[in-house]
């Protein structure tokens, strides 16, 4: 039997918009500093940082096993990058950042990518088209839809510019848990997928590759790559489902591609 989905009253989203509120404000701070030279383990350090100043507990570190507070991802790694003292941010990476807190028993959860310094054509049209993969997806998260509209969305718009959405992972419900049903996969799949509904949220996450869709994990258990090394990107927010117009939770994330 699968999992059920979640309808959230007004006073769980009171609560969950201000977890969103919380992360979108990690994010900006972490975005402020990628710069060429500032380790991983810094941004890392900044965003854990500000959770915990604003009454939240990131959500990441101790998940699973999870080592960090914050996913730091850099050119051909897709998602789950741990941070670490060691790896320096250079000119011209791409840095996909995600981050979650749980503040007063519900989650928030947002992420995005950007290019340091020097800007490639190739790395920047990446961006550009896996973050408005996103904004279609979300368009399409209206009552009386189904997640596959979402999905279906996102991989006509990234295949339609000869990019290749990731299968291996998707995205997510979320609510008083940081992964709730339903999965909101990149892609079409077969059969009937959930029908929407006014107080669903749901965490729709593009990640597109340059080449194969195909990824691998690493044998830290976490970082995730592309299997023919090629570059990837991450957007992701978490957005409500309305009798209207759909309510980006984490809208206030700063998601430009430049510093």
């Amino acid at each position: 039997m699968s999992a059920a989905i979640t309808i959230k009253s007004s006073e769980e989203l009171v609560l969950m918009r201000r977890a969103n509120e919380i992360v979108a404000g990690a994010l900006n701070k972490v975005n402020s500093n990628i710069v060429a030279g500032v380790t991983t383990k810094e941004l890392d350090d900044i965003a854990e940082d500000y959770a915990k100043i604003n009454g939240a507990i990131p959500a990441f570190k101790g998940y699973r096993g999870f080592p960090a507070s914050l996913c730091v991802s850099i050119n051909e790694q897709v998602v789950h990058g741990i941070p670490s003292k060691k790896v320096v941010i250079r000119d011209g990476d791409i840095v996909s950042v995600d981050f979650g807190v749980k503040y007063n028993g519900y989650f928030g959860d947002a992420a995005f990518s950007t290019v340091v310094g020097d800007r490639l054509l190739e790395k920047k049209r990446l961006l550009e088209v896996t973050h408005h993969s996103l904004i279609l997806g979300i368009e399409q998260a209206r009552s009386g839809n189904r997640v596959s509209d979402i999905s279906e969305a996102i991989q006509n718009f990234v295949e339609k510019n000869c990019y290749h959405v990731v299968k291996q992972f998707v995205g997510h419900g979320i609510g008083s848990k940081l992964h709730e049903a339903p999965e909101v996969p990149n892609y079409k799949r077969p059969g009937r997928s959930p029908r929407l509904l006014p107080g669903m949220v749901l965490a729709i996450e593009p990640m597109v590759n340059v080449g194969t869709s195909d990824v691998v994990v690493m044998k830290d258990g976490w970082t995730v790559i592309t299997a023919d090394r090629s570059y990837s990107a991450h957007f992701e927010h978490s957005v409500l489902v309305t009798d209207g117009e759909p309510e980006v939770l984490s809208a206030a994330v700063n998601s430009s591609f430049s510093n």
